[in-house]
């Protein structure tokens, strides 16, 4: 991952992290970030190793019940391991807390920069704000496309994020965003059934779904892409069989790892039923994030709380969304109070905006 900090950053934007932060080496086994608790730092590993890690209270009978129930979480088990040129604290940037614990694996070192300077930094430059969040977003792909293959696909369903719905992006966007995605795209009705995107295939489309449902399937069993994507589609011989991962709904976004040049998934995205889309093109997305850096830092910072939801969807299935009950204890209760009254606000921002949305296409 060292290579994604120094592709997507400036110069400009090491020498300020170099100058606000300072390094630290820390030992084996120190733990950096705890579990549910708020950070006040994000740390660059620049070397050595940090262990992610979920840590449910084995004495509780009950929390040991829903943690069986929703994955069969262990205490304290190992979820990924970062290497060097991974972020650590970076989902304050785009969520309120962090639901994992991150322990030094062996002597490693890093640089520790205060989130308030960083917080201050991404509202004052524009230019930096836009590296950093798609630095976030890349690094949370890949990080958790190797959650998924350590877990197994199984495990997840990466559907109805449990701590926003899908429309809270829409909060992170300006009107005159959404006026450019509008005039940029196409409203498309799709029949029951109609595929968006095909496995294996590229990705030409940013798809916004206005109303209705889609599935997003995964082929079982050994799948060779380039094979599926030079086979001949009306040879019912060479069809794919296809498991269910997820569905989404109106407001949920696919087709946008393009975008953060990642593996597109393995998967098909599938109509459910009648259904309305914007469709963006890629290339017209391209080249708008290029020219405009404003549009670029919000439209990566909604794509790294799309992939921060997808994780926070891992770690509730493991059985941390029961763990503040399950064990008789809770957030501090001006802070859970700060989280409640932020969520309810941007929920009202992001509700108001799409439903805006939907009567400039004509809808409502």
């Amino acid at each position: 991952m060292t290579e994604v900090l120094l592709k997507e950053l400036s110069n400009q934007d090491i020498d300020w992290m170099l100058s606000v932060g300072h390094q630290e080496e820390i030992q084996s086994g120190k733990v950096l970030v705890q579990q549910g608790q708020p950070i006040d730092a994000l740390y660059v590993l620049v070397d050595g190793a940090l262990s992610v890690s979920l840590n449910q209270p084995n004495e509780n009978p009950l929390g040991r019940a829903f943690a069986a129930l929703e994955g069969g979480a262990l205490p304290g088990r190992e979820i990924t391991q970062l290497s060097s040129g991974e972020m650590v604290g970076e989902i304050p940037l785009v969520e309120n807390y962090l639901p994992t614990t991150v322990t030094a694996a062996c002597k490693s070192l890093v640089l520790k920069i205060p989130i308030s300077q960083l917080m201050a930094k991404l509202r004052q430059d524009q230019e930096f704000a836009a590296h950093l969040y798609r630095s976030v977003a890349i690094l949370m792909a890949h990080r958790l496309e190797k959650i998924l293959s350590q877990l197994g696909h199984s495990t997840v369903v990466l559907s109805q994020p449990q701590l926003r719905e899908a429309l809270i992006v829409f909060a992170e966007l300006e009107d005159s965003d959404i006026d450019w995605l509008i005039a940029a795209g196409k409203v498309e009705k799709v029949t029951t059934d109609a595929v968006l995107i095909r496995s294996g295939r590229p990705i030409e489309f940013l798809h916004i779904l206005l109303d209705g449902a889609v599935a997003l399937n995964a082929p079982e069993g050994d799948f060779n892409p380039l094979a599926h994507a030079f086979s001949n589609l009306e040879d019912s011989s060479q069809e794919i069989i296809e498991k269910e991962l997820a569905r989404l709904s109106r407001g949920d976004i696919v087709g946008e790892t393009p975008f953060i040049e990642v593996q597109p998934p393995a998967v098909t995205v599938k109509a459910l039923r009648d259904s309305l889309i914007l469709s963006i093109p890629k290339w017209r997305l391209s080249a708008k994030l290029l020219h405009d850096v404003g549009f670029a830092a919000r439209f990566y910072r909604v794509l790294a709380i799309i992939l921060a939801d997808k994780q926070q969807g891992i770690v509730s299935r493991l059985g941390y969304g029961r763990l503040t009950y399950s064990s008789g204890e809770s957030l501090d209760q001006d802070y859970a109070n700060e989280l409640n009254n932020h969520f309810l606000t941007q929920m009202a921002i992001a509700g108001a905006r799409f439903d805006w949305m939907l009567k400039r296409v004509g809808i409502k």
